[in-house]
């Protein structure tokens, strides 16, 4: 799965510099010089970092081959994506990266199936975006006494919902 950690912005100066803006939670990990990162559209890429360094409180991120301002303009809107695969497991037992637990098949602490987990929002609370087996979104939020287990390996999530909360869509 690739993941966008980044997208490019306008260009920055008359040697190729643009701005990132930056959708990792590891930057200095992500953007060092001689990172080679994907692209979106993929004709434009892989594109190699040559230089980062911040400047008014964003990235600027300077690629091979890319050495005066018309060469980082067409550059601007390109996503920068690199492979889940290429992500180290986080050392927190309790903590994953969303490409971990999307995909993952959902149930109760009694082994009914819900469905499976489709996305995760973030805002205030972590919020896991399950799909129902009967097709409607289930939102539960993602708290040890909701999600009690996760299991990568085995594909799985048991929740513990309290009553009501898997049954919200009959109210629309």
């Amino acid at each position: 799965m690739r993941l966008v950690v980044g997208r490019i912005g306008r260009a920055h100066g008359i040697r190729g510099d643009v701005a990132v803006d930056v959708r990792t939670d590891d930057p200095d990990a992500r953007f060092v010089d001689g990172a080679v990162l994907n692209t979106d559209p993929e004709s434009v890429g892989p594109l190699t970092i040559v230089s980062t360094r911040r400047h008014s409180g964003r990235l600027l991120v300077r690629f091979k081959g890319k050495a005066d301002r018309d060469a980082a303009e067409a550059l601007r809107g390109t996503a920068l994506l690199v492979d889940s695969e290429d992500i180290a497991p986080l050392d927190d037992p309790d903590e994953f990266h969303d490409h971990e637990l999307i995909g993952l098949t959902a149930v109760t602490t009694d082994g009914t199936a819900i469905g499976r987990v489709d996305d995760i929002l973030h805002y205030a609370q972590d919020v896991l975006v399950i799909t129902a087996e009967a097709g409607h979104e289930v939102l539960v939020p993602f708290v040890a006494p909701l999600v009690p287990e996760v299991d990568v390996a085995a594909g799985r999530i048991t929740l513990d919902p309290p009553p009501g909360l898997l049954d919200l869509h009959t109210n629309d």
